[in-house]
C-alpha cells in the first residue's frame, strides 16, 4: 500500500495547487472585470479616451494571466475575456470602427461569442440614450448594426452544449432587439408627427 499512499500524497499535493491557483486566479480577474464595467460606463458618457485607457490596463493583465495559468485552469478566465470583449467591441462601435476580431483580442472563440451577446444590451442602452437627447438617427443606426449583430450571432444557438449560456444569451438579446425596435418606431412615427404638424 506504501506505492498507492504515495500516490495518492502527489495527486492531493497536485489538487491542492490547482485549487490555489484557481482562488488566486478568480480573486485577481476581478479587477479585469472592474476595468471592463468601468470602461463602458465611460464610454455611456462619451468619454471614449478614458475608456480605452481602461481596456488597456485589461488587456495587459489578461496578458499577465495567460502565461502563467495552467490550461486546466482557463476556463476561470472566460468570464474576465468575454467582458473584455464586451468592452472593447462596444468601445468599437460607439467609435464608428469595426469590432475586432478574437485574433486581435486574444480571446477564447467562446469569450467573444459570449461577449458580444452582452454587447447587445450596452447597445440597446445607447439607442435609448440617443434618442432621450434627439438624436434619432443616431439611435437608428445603432440599433441597425444591433440587430445585424443579434442575427449573426442567432446560429450560435445551435452550440449552446458548447458554448454554455449561449441559448439563454441569444433568448435575453432577442427581447432586447425587439423592444430596442418597437422604441425606434414609436420614437419615428413621433418624429413624423411633429414634422407633419410643422408644415
Amino acid at each position: 500500500m506504501d506505492s498507492t499512499k504515495k500516490s495518492l500524497d502527489r495527486i492531493s499535493k497536485a489538487l491542492e495547487k490547482n485549487l490555489d491557483e484557481r482562488e488566486s486566479l478568480i480573486k485577481n480577474t476581478r479587477q479585469i472585470i472592474t476595468f471592463c464595467s468601468e470602461s463602458i460606463i465611460d464610454c455611456h458618457k462619451n468619454d471614449t479616451k478614458s475608456a480605452a485607457k481602461k481596456i488597456l490596463q485589461a488587456k495587459r493583465l489578461l496578458e499577465q494571466y495567460r502565461k502563467n495559468i495552467d490550461k486546466a485552469l482557463y476556463k476561470y478566465l472566460i468570464p474576465s475575456e468575454q467582458e473584455f470583449v464586451e468592452a472593447s467591441s462596444f468601445l468599437a462601435l460607439i467609435q464608428g470602427k469595426e469590432i475586432p476580431s478574437p485574433e486581435a483580442l486574444k480571446v477564447k472563440d467562446e469569450s467573444y461569442v459570449l461577449g458580444l451577446l452582452d454587447c447587445i444590451g450596452e447597445m440597446r442602452r445607447d439607442v435609448y440614450d440617443k434618442i432621450r437627447v434627439g438624436k434619432s438617427d443616431d439611435a437608428r443606426k445603432t440599433f441597425e448594426k444591433m440587430d445585424e449583430l443579434y442575427l449573426m450571432l442567432y446560429p450560435f444557438a445551435y452550440f449552446d452544449k458548447i458554448v454554455k449560456e449561449a441559448r439563454r444569451k441569444l433568448d435575453v438579446a432577442r427581447i432586447l432587439v425587439e423592444e430596442t425596435r418597437i422604441a425606434i418606431t414609436e420614437e419615428t412615427r413621433r418624429a413624423e408627427l411633429i414634422k407633419s404638424m410643422k408644415k
